[in-house]
């Protein structure tokens, strides 16, 4: 026999008879239900035609099936073949490892060159990897069958350009299924198996009118799927659609069914495995794929950290290979694990590194270079690829050296000067500054303490008496709360105008009044509704203690805010006796610092309320700096605002009657917070209660 290597005028496959084919277990999608219902004979006579077919415009060769391979049939997966130079599968599933070693004897004694994958890694032949009609490079896809990492053994064995394609759809869980390099540089796919990124790359090497974009229909009836000779294209079904378009293109679709195959999972193209593809003479081995190493440390599995770096890096359009692991025997012993992170390109692995950078991801000993600095070139504008900082204490490396970020909050740029690292803002940066870009140089400083889980109670709950969870909640956030107090500590409350509404601005002026509060941060709705209470007996219009609608009601609030504009501020209307009560009240007569962030639905406003937001951000930064703890209460938009720029380790307590709220506020990533799902007045109240207790 020719050397399947060398070069010839025909066009040459191998091929496997389907003598022992059936659907005998499930590895993809396409088997599930169709386990035993192949029909041998049918498929016996699909493949013979598919055989002749292919006979009539090239060579075939075949290689003996043996009993217990059911998948034999499907060669495409044995490997790649590439002028005299073979790489040999090593498939992802254990069902199919004993079709290895026949490929590997068959292409053996035929004086083919086999090359054998880090035992590590997974490589489905040429199911996954497919050479451009050019020749010139090799497409090749990663996902749940191969792995990225082998994108660079495959461009240094074939000395070619290997462009990464990242496959999504389950479906099509081989880049043959939805993707088929044709004749001068036509590609016919389907580019909803790809991700955003795949689907970028190939748009830039394949031009607009050399693409033909399949259908879901025609995409699921595997017709990217198909055997490309010339202007021939042998497939199981060509729609109408399809069939004009690639009769528009110069090629001839030739339709031959292979139904019994597609149960399994193939079609043509899988059924066959070029033996000798044609490439450009100028080729360079190039691959874009980057690898970094990364450490994390920590109570990995009851935090579900180590999961969640994982999805982060697969949800990135990356890969890991985990190194090392060492898990911790007791709860309180720490874990650790040693990540390679693999991405398709150095910017996405970048960005890859950014996202887990948070989750306690750090370069392992002795890796870490410094981090990457970049100029600022216009006033509040940072460089493109900036890091956005988070509300974990943060250390950046500078010449050699961890330095801690000050003032650190979440949605910031690092500004490095000389050896000091400080969170800014955009409208922060001014031209020259340093900022750190890229994810190298950057980890996130999580004390063991700090890796426990968040929790979220509600009264009424399904699962368990969620009242008396509340109840013992509450008791131990008084508890919290009465130390710091003892502490000489900071609370501080951010509150909506729910709290006026349910009563429970009475209980905040009472822990007012006992010197609890350390500062109160809301919106203009807060204070005008509760000046409303204390003037007009009133919230909205509501008196609270019928629950009834007042005549007239519906401007009593903004007879209030009247009023205060009158005297000129809040304080004011407290020195000439016209505010006599309430929660502002107490906040004015107790020299309590308050700050009201003006919205653009704001009535009056009041002549308190910051209607620049810029002033008020800044100021509710200064009001928080060294808090303990923070009560935030039916407020959603102050309350993620004011989350935002608090540091992690800041205990939140984050009252709502909308679980959404609560979840929401619970789950920004603070490593101290509690959720209580209830009505604000019944918990203000409760609370009040049990400081009571305490104080006695």
């Amino acid at each position: 026999m020719k050397n399947p290597g060398a070069e010839t005028q025909s066009v040459r496959f191998l091929m496997c008879r389907p003598e022992y084919f059936g659907v005998d277990y499930v590895i993809n999608p396409w088997m599930k239900g169709n386990v035993g219902r192949t029909d041998r004979e049918v498929a016996a006579m699909q493949w013979e035609r598919l055989y002749e077919a292919l006979k009539s415009v090239a060579e075939v060769e075949l290689i003996e099936p043996q009993p217990g391979l059911p998948d034999m049939v499907f060669t495409a997966n044995a490997g790649i073949l590439i002028e005299n130079e073979f790489v040999l599968t090593h498939f992802a599933k254990r069902e199919r490892e004993p079709e290895e070693p026949q490929f590997k004897k068959w292409f053996k004694e035929r004086g083919v060159s086999v090359h054998l994958i880090p035992p590590n890694l997974l490589f489905e032949g040429a199911g996954d990897a497919l050479l451009d009609g050019s020749g010139r490079w090799l497409w090749v896809a990663y996902g749940d069958r191969t792995s990225l990492e082998t994108h660079p053994y495959l461009a240094k064995i074939f000395n070619i350009e290997v462009l990464s394609l990242r496959l999504t759809d389950p479906r099509f869980y081989h880049l043959d299924t939805c993707f088929m390099p044709m004749e001068d540089g036509y590609l016919m796919y389907y580019p909803g198996a790809l991700d955003a990124n795949s689907n970028r790359i190939v748009e830039e090497r394949v031009p607009p009118d050399k693409r033909i974009e399949l259908g879901m229909d025609e995409a699921v009836d595997f017709s990217a799927n198909s055997v490309n000779i010339g202007k021939k294209v042998i497939m199981n079904r060509c729609s109408s659609g399809l069939r004009k378009r690639l009769s528009e293109c110069g090629f001839e679709p030739i339709e031959t069914p292979l139904t019994e195959f597609m149960k399994a999972g193939g079609s043509a193209k899988c059924l066959t495995l070029r033996l000798n593809e044609k490439t450009s003479v100028k080729r360079t081995a190039h691959s874009t794929v980057a690898t970094r190493k990364v450490k994390m440390e920590g109570q990995l599995i009851d935090s579900h950290l180590m999961s969640r770096v994982c999805d982060s890096i697969i949800y990135g359009g990356g890969a890991f290979q985990l190194h090392e692991m060492r898990l911790g025997r007791k709860r309180n012993e720490l874990s650790t694990a040693e990540i390679e992170v693999s991405a398709p390109s150095e910017q996405a692995l970048d960005k890859i590194i950014r996202k887990i950078i948070p989750l306690g991801a750090t370069p392992p000993q002795g890796e870490s270079a410094d981090a990457l600095l970049a100029a600022v070139g216009k006033n509040g504008v940072a460089p493109e690829n900036f890091y956005s900082t988070t509300i974990y204490h943060t250390e950046i490396r500078v010449d050699g050296e961890w330095v801690s970020v000050e003032n650190l909050r979440m949605d910031g740029v690092v500004a490095v000067s000389g050896k000091t690292a400080r969170c800014k803002l955009f409208r922060e940066l001014e031209k020259g500054d340093k900022v750190v870009t890229g994810g190298e140089g950057i980890r996130i400083v999580r004390p063991v303490s700090e890796y426990s889980r968040q929790e979220t109670f509600s009264f009424m709950g399904a699962n368990i008496s969620s009242e008396r969870r509340a109840e013992l909640t509450i008791e131990r956030i008084a508890w919290e709360v009465n130390r710091i107090k003892n502490l000489n500590g900071r609370l501080v409350v951010v509150a909506g105008p729910v709290v006026v509404h349910t009563g429970g601005s009475a209980h905040l002026a009472q822990m007012v009044r006992d010197g609890y509060i350390s500062a109160l941060l809301g919106g203009n709705g807060t204070a005008a509704h509760d000046i409303e209470l204390a003037m007009l007996g009133t919230s909205l219009g509501i008196d609270l203690r019928t629950g009834r609608s007042v005549e007239g009601g519906h401007r009593n609030h903004l007879v209030a805010i009247n009023r205060i504009r009158r005297a000129g501020s809040i304080a004011k209307a407290v020195e000439n006796g016209e505010l006599k009560s309430g929660l502002f009240y107490e906040l004015v007569k107790n020299n309590i610092p308050f700050c009201l962030a003006g919205s653009i639905r704001d009535d009056g406003p009041l002549p308190d309320t910051e209607m620049d937001l810029t002033k008020a951000q800044a100021e509710y930064s200064r009001l928080i700096k060294g808090a303990d703890m923070i009560l935030m209460l039916s407020s959603m938009l102050h309350a993620i605002g004011t989350g935002n720029m608090t540091p992690a380790n800041v205990r939140l307590v984050c009252v709502d009657i909308n679980p959404a709220v609560v979840t929401k506020l619970t789950d920004r990533g603070s490593l101290e917070s509690v959720g209580i799902v209830t009505d604000v007045g019944l918990f203000l109240s409760q609370l009040v209660k049990e400081l009571k207790i305490f104080s006695n």
